[in-house]
């Protein structure tokens, strides 16, 4: 089952005298942070986003009733978590912690490879699947056509096509 609240970033300093925070995006981009007006510190304990914007990579948050340089300092290293109702993806898209952990089937090799590790998302043209294979060793997978086919949700497996020469 898919969890309700996902993490979105970590609060990784403070920003000036009045409480502002210092927070590294986990989202696809920095931006996107900046678009919510709810945030939880859990998931009984929402926050309401005051102001948000990017600035060298980083955003830069006021919360509500975090007012001062010492509140700020007390909210350092905590995880801000999304409500995953807030979020409207489109339908080829998914959320990475969703697939962590879903076998990947090469259909060229008609077998599972190994499991999605993690998913990579520096690279500038797309995203890498980092696969665990059963042998241990890591394969990385482009996560876009041709290579990606299919991620079958109910199923938890990601359908992928390699080339000759990727896995071998």
């Amino acid at each position: 089952m898919a969890k309700k609240f996902l993490e979105a970033g970590k609060i990784v300093g403070t920003h000036g005298v009045k409480g502002d925070l210092k927070v590294q995006s986990w989202c696809d981009s920095p931006e996107t942070l900046c678009d919510f007006d709810t945030l939880y510190l859990d998931e009984k304990s929402p926050v309401t986003v005051e102001k948000a914007q990017v600035h060298k990579n980083i955003v830069l948050m006021h919360i509500k009733g975090v007012d001062t340089m010492e509140a700020a300092e007390a909210m350092k290293n905590r995880v801000l978590l999304l409500n995953r109702d807030d979020v409207e993806l489109p339908d080829d898209l998914v959320f990475i912690q969703d697939i962590l952990g879903f076998k990947v089937y090469d259909t060229r090799l008609d077998r599972n490879i190994g499991r999605v590790r993690d998913v990579l998302t520096a690279n500038p043209a797309h995203d890498m699947y980092e696969i665990a294979g059963e042998d241990g060793r890591l394969v990385y997978i482009p996560a876009a056509k041709p290579f990606l086919k299919e991620i079958d949700m109910e199923a938890g497996v990601i359908y992928i096509e390699s080339i000759e020469g990727l896995l071998e």
